[in-house]
C-alpha cells in the first residue's frame, strides 16, 4: 500500500535524516510529503484511488471526517498511533494487530515486532483508552443522527486549498458538501429569483448579482471541525447576511461575528422544521439591534420564529 511520510517541521525533517531514518522511509518507496499541513487539512493531491471508489486508510493524523484526507466521501479513514500507521503498512491485511499477529517472512517463517521500550515509556505501559468507546447498538433502525454541517461542509480542503489567498476563486467551493436536508441533495438549492434549482455558490453569486440578500438555516453545532476562517468568509464575500441555526460551534460563531454577519440561533428549535426551501425569510428588529433586544424570522410574512443572539456593537 502507499506509504506517505508528513515531517512536523524542516526541524524534525533534518533531524530525521542526519540520524539516517529518512533513507530508511525510502527504501519502504515511501512518498516524502512537505513539512505542512498536508493530509490534515486535505492538501494530498491523490492520484492512486478514483474518486466514489470505497477504500481505506489509515492515519496518524488527527482528522477522520467524509472526504477530508483525500476530497473522496467514500474513503474510510482509520485513526492510529505512527507506530501502529507503520507496522500496518508491512501487512495486506488492515486487521493486523501488530501486538499479536506475525507477518510470513520471504523463506516461509513468521515475523513478530517487538513492542517498543524505553527510559521515556511509562513504567506499565500506556492505559486502555476503550472506556471512551460507545458501541453502537445492536438495533440501528431507531438510531437518529443529528444533521450537521462542519467547516469541510461549508468550504471543503483538499485541491481547493490552493485557492486560500484567492477569495473570489475559493468561495466557488462554497457549501458545496451541505447537503439539504429536504431533498437530501448535496450542493442543491433553489434559486428563489427564477424559481430553479441550483448549486449553492452559483445561486449565491446569482442572488449578490441581483442584490438579494440571503441567509443560511442551519441544523445542531454548525461550524463544527477546525477553526478554518473561510468558512465564515466565503457566505460573507457571497453576499451573505445571517447564519441561523439550532446550534454554533463555538469558534465558527466567533468567525462569523469577526466578518460582520449575524450569528441566529432559534428560540424553540422545532422552528427549523418548520423552515422549506421554497420559503422568503426576513429578519424583524435589525434596525434597533442592541444587546438583548428581540429579533424574529417572518417565513412568508405568515409566521414568524423568535430568535437568540449575543450581538456587541
Amino acid at each position: 500500500m502507499p506509504l506517505l511520510i508528513s515531517p512536523g517541521s524542516l526541524q524534525t525533517r533534518e533531524t530525521l535524516n542526519e540520524a539516517g531514518i529518512l533513507p530508511v522511509f525510502e527504501k519502504l518507496g515511501a512518498t516524502m510529503l512537505l513539512n505542512a499541513c498536508g493530509p490534515c487539512c486535505g492538501s494530498w493531491d491523490r492520484v492512486d484511488m478514483p474518486k466514489g471508489t470505497p477504500n481505506s486508510i489509515i492515519t496518524s493524523y488527527n482528522r477522520n471526517f467524509s472526504g477530508r484526507l483525500d476530497s473522496n466521501p467514500a474513503t474510510n479513514v482509520f485513526l492510529a498511533s505512527p507506530e501502529v500507521v507503520m507496522a500496518k503498512v508491512f501487512s495486506e491485511d488492515l486487521a493486523f494487530d501488530p501486538c499479536v499477529d506475525s507477518l510470513p517472512t520471504p523463506t516461509g517463517g513468521e515475523f513478530r515486532f517487538q513492542l517498543p521500550t524505553g527510559d521515556t515509556l511509562p513504567v506499565n505501559g500506556y492505559l486502555d483508552s476503550d472506556i471512551a468507546y460507545k458501541a453502537p447498538p445492536t438495533d440501528r433502525k431507531d438510531v437518529e443522527i443529528k444533521g450537521k454541517c462542519t467547516t469541510d461542509h461549508i468550504t471543503p480542503a483538499g485541491p481547493w486549498f490552493r485557492f486560500r489567498g484567492h477569495l473570489e476563486n475559493i468561495s466557488n467551493n462554497t457549501l458545496i458538501g451541505a447537503v439539504n436536508a429536504e431533498r437530501d441533495k448535496v450542493n442543491s438549492v433553489r434559486n428563489q429569483l427564477i424559481h430553479e434549482d441550483g448549486d449553492v455558490p452559483g445561486t449565491a453569486r446569482y442572488y449578490k448579482a441581483h442584490d438579494q440578500p440571503w441567509v443560511v438555516i442551519a441544523d445542531h453545532n454548525y461550524g463544527e471541525g477546525s477553526s478554518r476562517e473561510h468558512a465564515a468568509l466565503q457566505p460573507r464575500y457571497l453576499g451573505g447576511k445571517a447564519i441561523i441555526t439550532r446550534s454554533f460551534a463555538r469558534i465558527h460563531e466567533s468567525n462569523l461575528k469577526k466578518q460582520g454577519t449575524l450569528a441566529l440561533i432559534f428560540a424553540d428549535e422545532a422552528d427549523y422544521d418548520r423552515i422549506r426551501t421554497s420559503d422568503r425569510v426576513s429578519i424583524l428588529g435589525l434596525s434597533d439591534l442592541t444587546p438583548g433586544s428581540p429579533l424574529k424570522l417572518s417565513v412568508n410574512g405568515e409566521w414568524e420564529a423568535q430568535l437568540r443572539h449575543t450581538f456587541t456593537p
